[in-house]
């Protein structure tokens, strides 16, 4: 018998041992994080409302840059929201909130810089906008907050948009009102959430279904149920 076969027989029991069980191998640790949509739907009224003062007359237009700059400040806090949000593991809620600052952050740019053509160029992008938020708004009915921004926020972007491509006046007032509606579902959202945190329980009707209301009133055991197939634990998106 040579050392290599030696080394070889050592080896082999080694080699052909049971693993252990990979769950009981396993661990996934989990930060819970307080809830950001209220600051998310804020800056969206807040935009929302200042936006909507230019588009009304109630703000002079050569005051457009102080608009925009303020405007900046919706992009930041909702870029910051979508961020936590992917870290809490609801994709729909980030998404929509990382689209918003984009929106938001589009606007201000070409805003501020009086970019040739701007009007037209935003009311392509408010139409595409809208595709986005009717696409959005198809997938997040259980969600009924963020479902009800989507359902106001959908036809004042496209009225916004056919403003921006034809140039007609009136529709510019028009998407101004939708705007303001637009400001005050978001207001209502945020602060029902926020008293939802602050009580514990549903004080103001959110109309959750389906799986976000299951979410709030199953167990532990039951909402971690298939978290090793969520992206961020899973080996690919």
């Amino acid at each position: 018998m040579t050392a290599a076969t030696t080394l070889e027989d050592r080896q082999t029991p080694q080699a052909t041992a049971p693993r252990p069980e990979l769950h009981t191998m396993t661990r996934i640790s989990l930060r819970p994080i307080a809830s950001p949509m209220p600051l998310g739907f804020f800056a969206v009224a807040i935009a929302s409302a200042v936006t909507s003062s230019l588009q009304l007359g109630l703000v002079d237009g050569a005051y457009r840059q102080a608009v925009a700059l303020t405007v900046f400040a919706s992009f930041v806090l909702q870029l910051l929201v979508a961020i936590l949000a992917f870290g809490a593991r609801d994709v729909i809620a980030a998404t929509l909130m990382g689209v918003f600052a984009g929106a938001w952050l589009s606007f201000g740019l070409v805003t501020a810089a009086d970019a040739p053509g701007a009007r037209h160029v935003m009311g392509v992008l408010n139409l595409t906008f809208t595709v986005f938020a009717a696409l959005m708004a198809s997938v997040a009915r259980p969600k009924k907050a963020l479902w009800a921004v989507l359902l106001v926020a959908t036809p004042r972007y496209l009225v916004a948009g056919v403003a921006g491509v034809t140039g007609i006046e009136g529709l510019t007032r028009v998407a101004g009102v939708l705007g303001i509606l637009l400001a005050l579902v978001a207001v209502y959202a945020a602060y029902a959430l926020m008293v939802e945190e602050l009580r514990g329980r549903d004080v103001l009707p959110i109309g959750r279904s389906g799986p976000v209301k299951h979410a709030m009133t199953a167990e532990l055991a039951d909402q971690l149920h298939g978290l090793e197939r969520q992206a961020g634990i899973r080996r690919t998106l």
